[in-house]
C-alpha cells in the first residue's frame, strides 16, 4: 500500500504540473470568471492538503473554510502546491508501512469530529485532487482547449516507457 501511495503522489505532482502549465498557457482563452474558478478549485485542493497535513501531524489548524477568501496568483499557487507535494513525498518516504493503519482523530473545518487512518487520509487527498483537476479540465475544454492527459496509465508509461513494451522471456 505504501508503494502505491508513493506512486499516486508522484502521479499527482506530474498531473498538477501539466494542468498548471495548461492554465498558464491558455489564460487568455478563458473568460476571466472561468480562470478565477479554475484557480480557486486548485487553491481548494492545496488548502485541503494543508488541513490534512496538520491532521497527519496531530496539530490543530486555523482553517474554518475549504478555500481562502482571496484568490492567489496562479504562479504563487503553483509554488505552494509544489511545496505541499514535496512535503507529502518526504512524509511518505519516512513512513513505516504499519503507520498507514493508525487511526487519527481530528476536527473538520465545520467543527465536527472525524477519524481516518493515515492511509485513508493520503488516499483521500490523491483522489480528491483528481476530482478537482477534472473540473478544471472541463473549464479548459469548454474554452476550446484540450486538457492535458490526466490518467495514471499515461503517467506510468511516460515515467517508465518500458511498461509500454511487451515483456520478453
Amino acid at each position: 500500500m505504501l508503494t502505491l501511495l508513493q506512486t499516486l503522489w508522484r502521479y499527482k505532482a506530474w498531473a498538477n504540473d501539466n494542468l498548471f502549465a495548461a492554465l498558464a498557457a491558455n489564460e487568455a482563452r478563458l473568460a476571466p470568471a472561468d480562470f478565477v474558478t479554475a484557480v480557486r478549485l486548485l487553491n481548494h485542493v492545496w488548502l485541503v492538503e494543508q488541513i490534512f497535513q496538520a491532521n497527519l501531524l496531530g496539530h490543530s489548524h486555523d482553517y474554518r473554510a475549504l478555500n481562502t477568501p482571496d484568490t492567489p496568483r496562479l504562479d504563487d499557487l503553483l509554488q505552494a502546491q509544489r511545496a505541499s507535494e514535496h512535503w507529502f513525498a518526504d512524509y511518505l518516504a519516512g513512513l513505516a508501512p504499519a503507520a498507514l493503519d493508525e487511526r487519527l482523530d481530528f476536527v473538520f473545518t465545520d467543527g465536527k469530529p472525524g477519524a481516518m487512518t493515515r492511509g485513508e487520509m493520503l488516499a483521500h487527498l490523491a483522489t480528491h485532487s483528481s476530482n478537482h483537476r477534472g473540473m478544471v479540465g472541463r473549464i479548459l475544454a469548454a474554452a476550446g482547449v484540450t486538457p492535458p492527459k490526466d490518467t495514471l496509465t499515461v503517467f506510468l508509461h511516460r515515467a517508465q516507457p518500458d511498461r509500454a513494451q511487451p515483456e520478453t522471456t
